[in-house]
């Protein structure tokens, strides 16, 4: 083993915040310095040259600090992420070694000895027990690459009693399973004669597990005592039988496929030449949730639960191309080290989940860090934190088990929208990383209440991410749609929650296929893995797909130049048998597919009303209309959140129109993210989501109502042509179980299935996670946090013109206006619910609901009218915090003030501001009052619309009672106070003077924002002499591994008159191109080798210690 120093892994600022943290534990204790620490496996000693060149490639020197007090690792018997590309990266320059691992040297002034307390407190902080191990000396450092033998395959006995033993192999393996499960498992295995193996057992539990089968969502309901007609999936597929339009793929796929617009798909043709290629180009929509990683290990749970929906979208039909993310978080309060608020308590907090704040803090990293590096823009999301108690001793309504959410949109070519069925022959093929033992059982472990499992099994369910390994495989799939239907897949599914252990079953059994897989043949980087931990771990990154034989060549052809791993693992088969094996263990699995994905016994649901006592109106006693908009404002579910978008990069792909950013000032409070669907036209797609889980607490078809209505007064903003073109996700959360809530989450999906029928919607495509409670001891007694019935509305939908989007951004530029309400609650003004009531702990008054659908559907048609004729100058919806937040969230964008008149509409100023109805504010000329009061008269809203306020040039909010002053507000301390929560997370999180920087900016009422300062004359066309000439110059589009921005590149140079060549580097290493043939090439940009030496390092090592690279770029 080879050990080098490396650079300081700690800037002053974060280095200043751990010391700070350690002296809270230990005084005296400090790091004054912590180091980078290279870690080689090398079977052989380099030579000399070698060894320079090693040195030099990873920036560090020969002699580790001696005086280190710790080393932190990567978790002993794990392949680190960074380590499978910085690996890459030393074999490209051809150094051939095992491995290369990155640690941590701590220098620690006055550590506690390893036996004190304070010790494993310091030891906490320093390192995440989840992805990192501790070490005492470096001597130790040889267990980072010690490996063992191979694990055994274990018989389960069943013995004489084989319920009792599956029992028993049930508790010992986390599988989850029913007891009904137990029994068909039993009466299978008597039928076969033979005792199962623990991968099949694993395997069974994975398939069958609720995350995967969505068994209560299938299940017989009573409720009251009263069996139900319908199933839950039942009442969500009635919606798509009673609105099929535009839907062409729904339930029976990775993601729903949907009718988008037309226009001209942009890739590379088989000679290397970026062009044009006009077609329908529908798009893919797929929502999941990753809430057990991420409550586990935040980062690396919502980087996981990012790349798991990206592989959902790019294995839809016979391959699609991600193009834009979303992202969300619910979490209890956020508890923010420093800044105590008024509606958080004290309490207990489970000892083996993260924090909310933890999970805030390191979470939306994950899930943009993933983003990123993929390379695709997450434009929208939402972020709720809630907690309530119930009363009860011990007992809170809350989300210590947190939601995480992810989803997108994709395109898919109208030719590879269906998957094509397996024929016997065909070649079954694992794309992608290695087999590791990571995210073992992480789809049972999914389906248990957090701390219901043992900690062990917590562990072994937690993923790792390498989005730079599935960047090559979206790479793969892009150059095998290229071919059309000509394309070598036959049919793709992503390898997530089960590993292959479900995914090959699934690819199998859906063309009513059987297969015969070699174990031996599964690519794996370590080499103690068990036959079982082999076929069921959940490595990330990974796709499993069939190939004709005949296309097996062309297939190994695209892979060798993406540099992406592949390994044929077996053959599909006539019979419907599932047969694994391996050369140690010939008979791994040995199952029939209908056994295993057959049909198990239904699930039974008895569910049980409880329904709460509710006051018309909560308790407003004593509430200071000044107090409660700093409050409401500062609640994180209203509060700004840059914290959470300014991470993300929300240009990549060059098809986004619209981002979560408004203005020239770049104020995050946008209703709906919109993309194009090609570089040449202005049509596209539209998303914005919607969710109102309080509510829920006191009535949940009421929540559901509300989330589903908020979904499409948010995506109103886009220009939307018709209301029967929306698309919607549906994510469920639950704590299945728990009294009361089994019947609400019925009543809530019933709510919705009649909800969309009505609207004309459908929902082709959802999730649900139905064991969003938490157990665990404090205080004494027994604790449980428990979810309330949560929906995730995410609504899609194609438009035709991208320019036409509304924003919240209120115009100075247009003469007087005026700003309209538009009640769709009709006056009722409901409190029940909503964050002003949450900010001051005063439960109950009745909630906000949305029971009539036509009154939507004639504002969605009022505004598609006023559009066309161009009456509305801004947009935004009535949400979080009540009218008040709306239209200060409108100033904010505009830099401007507000007059905010109450006389009319308001006889109670807190009931009128902050009730959370649904509605929108809309942004009028004067001049156009008449019209605009015409159009809301001829669509039947005339009794619900009405002007409120008036922008004003100069900063300042005033509120007027007839010709009184009721209130009036400082522009930029409310802007302080809603940008609050945002300012604190990122200086805990980021460097604190930039932090403070942002903050300042925000509030200053100077800054012009953006703006256009031409250094050329626009008119002049430079271009023009050399295209009339009609030359077209060849330019390389170069890019190497982990590469993403080549597509806009090349969009780029086609436009300005090039021909513009997809080159790879494999490319020139193998001689299939050279530079010399180009007039230049254009380096591209996004995460070669996942940048993990730094921005371009591993690509430029790559040419610089290539002899024939190097003489072709010095050339």
């Amino acid at each position: 083993m080879i050990v080098l120093d490396g650079r300081s892994a700690l800037s002053d600022f974060r280095l200043d915040r751990l010391n700070q943290r350690l002296a809270a534990i230990s005084k005296g204790t400090r790091v004054r310095g912590a180091r980078h620490v290279y870690f080689v496996q090398s079977e052989v000693p380099l030579a000399p040259v070698l060894h320079e060149r090693l040195a030099e490639v990873l920036d560090a020197t020969e002699a580790p600090p001696a005086d280190a007090s710790l080393w932190v690792v990567p978790r002993l018997g794990t392949l680190s992420p960074w380590s499978s590309k910085a690996t890459d990266i030393v074999h490209h320059v051809g150094i051939h070694v095992g491995r290369v691992e990155r640690g941590t040297a701590f220098l620690i002034d006055r550590l506690p000895e390893a036996g004190d307390p304070a010790f494993a407190a310091i030891a906490d902080v320093l390192h995440d027990p989840m992805t990192q191990s501790v070490l005492l000396k470096l001597a130790d450092a040889w267990q980072i690459f010690s490996t063992g033998g191979a694990g055994a395959l274990h018989t389960v006995a069943l013995g004489s009693d084989a319920s009792a033993a599956l029992q028993k192999a049930n508790a010992e393996l986390g599988l989850a399973l029913a007891p009904d499960e137990i029994d068909y498992l039993a009466e299978n295995y008597a039928k076969l004669g033979r005792d199962p193996t623990d991968a099949e057992l694993v395997m069974f539990a994975q398939a069958n597990s609720e995350h995967c089968r969505h068994k209560v969502f299938n299940a017989s309901f009573t409720v009251d005592g009263l069996p139900q007609d319908a199933t839950l999936f039942g009442m969500i597929r009635a919606t798509h039988k009673a609105s099929p339009a535009h839907t062409l793929s729904a339930y029976s796929d990775n993601a729903a496929v949907i009718e988008g617009s037309g226009g001209a798909r942009f890739f590379a043709n088989a000679d290397g030449t970026w062009r044009a290629h006009p077609e329908a180009i529908p798009y893919a929509i797929k929502v999941e949730t990753h809430n057990h990683p991420t409550a586990i290990s935040p980062w690396p749970g919502a980087a996981t639960g990012s790349g798991g929906e990206i592989r959902d979208e790019g294995a839809v039909g016979r391959g699609g191309k991600p193009k834009a993310g979303l992202t969300g978080f619910s979490v209890s309060h956020l508890r923010i080290p420093g800044l105590p608020r008024p509606w958080e308590e004290e309490r207990p907090l489970p000892p083996r989940v993260a924090s909310a704040f933890e999970i805030m803090r390191d979470g939306p990293l994950g899930a943009a860090g993933f983003n990123n590096e993929f390379g695709r823009p997450c434009l929208a999301g939402y972020f709720r934190s809630f907690e309530l108690e119930t009363g009860k001793p011990g007992m809170r309504h809350g989300y210590d088990k947190p939601i995480m959410l992810a989803g997108g949109v994709a395109n898919v070519r109208p030719m590879l929208v269906k998957k094509n069925r397996l024929a016997p022959g065909d070649a079954v093929i694992v794309l992608g990383g290695p087999a590791m033992l990571i995210g073992l059982g992480g789809g049972a472990a999914s389906s248990m209440a957090a701390g219901a499992s043992s900690e062990a099994l917590d562990f072994a369910s937690v993923q790792r991410d390498n989005p730079e390994m599935q960047r090559r495989c979206q790479e793969v799939i892009d150059a095998c749609c290229a071919s059309g239907e000509a394309s070598p897949i036959v049919a793709i599914h992503d390898v997530g929650a089960g590993g292959l252990s479900n995914a090959i079953p699934e690819l199998l059994h859906d063309s009513g296929v059987g297969g015969e897989i070699d174990l031996d043949a599964v690519p794996s980087d370590d080499p103690q893995l068990s036959p079982m931990q082999l076929w069921c771990n959940e490595s990330q990154e990974r796709y499993v797909l069939a190939v004709n034989p005949a296309d097996l060549d062309a297939f190994r052809a695209i892979c060798e130049r993406e540099r992406c791993p592949f390994a044929v693992v077996g053959t599909a088969t006539a019979e419907q048998r599932l047969r694994v094996r391996s050369q140690r263990d010939p008979r791994v699995i040995d199952m029939e597919l209908a056994a295993l994905l057959g049909k198990p016994p239904r699930m039974q649901r008895d569910a049980t009303r409880v329904r709460p006592q509710l006051e018309i109106i909560p308790d407003l006693s004593n509430i200071d209309l000044n107090d409660a908009i700093e409050r409401v404002l500062r609640m994180p579910a209203v509060a700004g959140k840059a914290f959470l978008i300014h991470i993300g990069d929300r240009s990549v792909g060059g098809l986004c129109a619209r981002d979560q950013l408004v203005g020239p000032w770049q104020v995050p409070v946008a209703d709906c993210a919109v993309t194009l669907a090609d570089f040449d036209g202005y049509a596209g797609e539209a998303m914005a989501m919607g969710e109102r889980a309080p509510i829920a607490v006191l009535d949940g078809p009421a929540s559901a109502r509300m989330a589903l209505g908020e979904a499409i007064t948010n995506i109103i903003a886009a220009p939307v042509e018709k209301l029967d073109e929306v698309r919607l996700s549906a994510n469920w959360m639950a704590a299945i179980g728990h009294a009361g809530e089994d019947a609400a989450l019925y009543d809530a999906v019933q709510a919705v299935s009649a909800l969309c029928r009505a609207l004309g919607v459908s929902i082709p495509v959802g999730k649900d996670s139905l064991s969003m409670r938490t157990l665990w001891r404090g205080d004494g007694r027994e604790q449980r946090t428990i979810a309330p019935v949560s929906l995730i509305v995410s609504a899609f939908a194609r438009i035709g013109d991208a320019r036409r989007a509304l924003t919240p951004q209120l115009r100075s530029d247009t003469g007087n206006t005026e700003l309209w309400l538009l009640d769709l609650g009709a006056g009722r003004d409901r409190l029940g619910g909503s964050v002003l009531t949450q900010a001051y702990d005063r439960g109950g008054g009745m909630p906000p609901d949305f029971e009539n659908p036509e009154r939507l559907r004639k504002l969605f048609e009022l505004m598609s009218a006023a559009r066309k004729q161009n009456l509305v100058l801004a947009y935004h919806d009535r949400s979080d915090g009540g009218v008040i937040v709306t239209l200060l969230e409108m100033a904010f964008a505009g830099h401007c003030g507000l007059e905010i008149f109450l006389d009319g509409w308001a006889d109670n100023a807190l009931l009128a501001l902050f009730n959370e109805e649904l509605g929108a504010v809309v942004q009028v000329r004067a001049d156009d009052h008449d019209a605009f009061a015409a159009l809301i008269e001829a669509n039947g809203l005339g009794g619900m619309a009405r002007v409120i306020a008036r922008p004003k040039a100069k900063l300042g909010i005033k509120l007027y009672g007839g010709d009184e002053t009721v209130a009036k507000w400082n522009w930029q301390k409310l802007m302080g106070a809603w940008h609050e929560t945002s300012h604190a997370m990122q200086r805990l999180r980021d460097n604190p003077a930039s932090a403070d920087a942002e903050r300042t900016w925000r509030c200053d009422d100077a800054d012009p924002g953006l703006n256009a300062k031409l250094t050329f004359d626009p008119a002049e066309d430079i271009a023009a002499p050399y295209i009339a000439k009609g030359a077209r110059p060849r330019v390389a589009v170069l890019r190497d591994q982990g590469v993403n921005g080549q597509v806009e590149m090349a969009a780029a140079f086609t436009r300005a008159g090039f021909d513009a060549i997809d080159v790879h580097m494999s490319d020139l290493v193998a001689g299939r191109r050279k530079l010399g043939d180009f007039a230049g090439f254009a380096a591209c940009g996004g995460f070669s080798y996942g940048d993990v030496l730094g921005a371009g390092r591993g690509w430029a090592a790559s040419i610089l210690y290539h002899d024939a690279l190097r003489e072709q770029f010095a050339a």
